[in-house]
């Protein structure tokens, strides 16, 4: 037995056992991925293929849901008319404009066109009526220039009215998603740490918070349209960014691209987003509260002083004309 120990124990049969373990373990290791496959390579091929049937589904729900209501509204004949005409495009259209109107929430051709058309008409409405005001109306006594001035003064009002007009639709909508947006960011991170993708987190959020903001329903609505149907889905985002025009949405579309881009978790990303957005609410309703007593400095001069005398110095004033 102890023979047997001494030769097994020797240097040359333990040197020809480790390299019988080390030829074997190579041979393995080349052989396993043949073996077994490429897991990972498999997994990741069948998560494209249902992405593939998750977009195609998509595709065909909306396609129904476009034949049942047009989103997008054609221009009325006679407006466009006038546009092509005109060639309004040219002279008055402007890239700035596309972006404002769908920031105001009009999509489409139908808007532009009768933004184009409003630009052009209000200035001559506008300078008509104040002719018409001054010269018959009112019949000032004015120079001839003066008169001129104030009616060029007012079509220039009325040129740049459809911008003003769109630019207060824009703050309207801003503020609605602005006040929904740190409850919305709540609610994606409850679905996705409940193991949604975020294209479901998106769609089941736009249905929840509908009701809260319409605004906000319809922009994340079509994000996740467009996040089924953009090749690269950091666009979505992007135009999400562009769209709300909004800080917060902007950190939270750039925090999205990059979990997009570096498989970062989104759990994490969202609860800190959230607090963010909703202390950024906070803020600037503690500013709007400490910018209220100057503003009712001056009505409180104009109409509360004079009251308050007339309550006071009234009895007396009364007084002294009786013993007169």
């Amino acid at each position: 037995m102890i023979d047997l120990l001494i030769s097994v124990m020797n240097v040359k049969s333990m040197t020809m056992v480790f390299a019988a373990l080390a030829a074997a373990a190579t041979i393995l290791t080349f052989a396993m991925p043949y073996a077994f496959g490429d897991s990972l390579n498999a997994r990741m091929k069948a998560v494209a293929v249902e992405r593939e049937k998750i977009r195609a589904r998509e595709r065909e729900r909306m396609a129904q849901q476009n034949q049942k209501v047009n989103l997008r509204q054609s221009p009325k004949e006679s407006i466009k008319a006038i546009v092509e005409r005109f060639n309004l495009t040219k002279w008055v259209g402007q890239e700035e404009a596309r972006l404002k109107l769908v920031q105001a929430g009009y999509r489409g051709q139908a808007p532009y066109v009768t933004y184009l058309f409003f630009r052009m008409v209000t200035p001559i409405a506008a300078f008509l009526f104040t002719a018409f005001y001054i010269f018959v109306a009112l019949n000032l006594e004015q120079p001839l220039t003066v008169k001129l001035g104030m009616c060029i003064a007012a079509a220039y009002v009325g040129m740049h009215l459809p911008l003003l007009m769109l630019k207060n639709k824009i703050k309207k909508r801003q503020l609605s998603i602005k006040r929904a947006f740190p409850d919305t960011l709540d609610l994606l991170l409850i679905c996705v740490e409940s193991g949604m993708s975020i294209e479901a987190a998106f769609k089941k959020v736009a249905e929840q918070v509908g009701s809260q903001s319409i605004a906000l329903a319809e922009e994340l609505t079509l994000t996740t349209a467009e996040l089924s149907y953009l090749q690269d889905r950091r666009m979505a985002y992007e135009n999400l960014a562009k769209r709300t025009d909004l800080e917060g949405v902007k950190s939270v579309c750039m925090a999205l691209q990059q979990a997009e881009r570096y498989g970062t978790p989104l759990g994490s990303m969202l609860r800190v987003m959230a607090q963010e957005n909703r202390d950024m609410r906070m803020s600037e309703a503690e500013k709007k509260a400490a910018g209220l007593p100057p503003k009712l400095t001056v009505p409180m001069i104009v109409f509360f002083l004079p009251v308050l005398f007339v309550v006071i110095l009234g009895p007396a004033y009364i007084k002294v004309m009786a013993i007169q």
